[in-house]
């Protein structure tokens, strides 16, 4: 990885997107992928087959995370195992966080 991944430029990144999605894969090495995302208005996301950790990078809400509910905000790092129901909810319009997934499909082990 040559460039620099910051805030800044993965968001940039994410506008440029064609596909329009509120997310983009940013760097990927072996199992290890980062990505922006930031949606808008409502998350839609259902759970994933790899373990997951996020980093918010700004904005403020609630996380619902296997059914437990939690204001986060920003700078806060959140984990996610594998297959587990989670969604940001009632967040604020400045909402953006580093997604980093990881591991083989199914999670790690405890």
């Amino acid at each position: 990885m040559n460039e620099r991944l910051t805030p800044q430029a993965a968001l940039a990144a994410l506008a440029r997107s064609e596909d329009k999605l509120p997310f983009v894969e940013l760097f990927a090495r072996g199992s290890l992928s980062v990505e922006i995302y930031k949606p808008l208005g409502r998350d839609e996301q259902t759970p994933h087959a790899r373990d997951e950790v996020y980093v918010v990078v700004s904005g403020n809400g609630e996380f619902v995370n296997g059914g437990v509910r939690r204001p986060f905000g920003a700078g806060e790092l959140l984990f996610v195992p594998a297959g587990i129901e989670h969604r940001f909810e009632n967040f604020s319009d400045d909402f953006a966080t580093w997604v980093i997934f990881y591991g083989p499909k199914g999670g790690e082990a405890a």
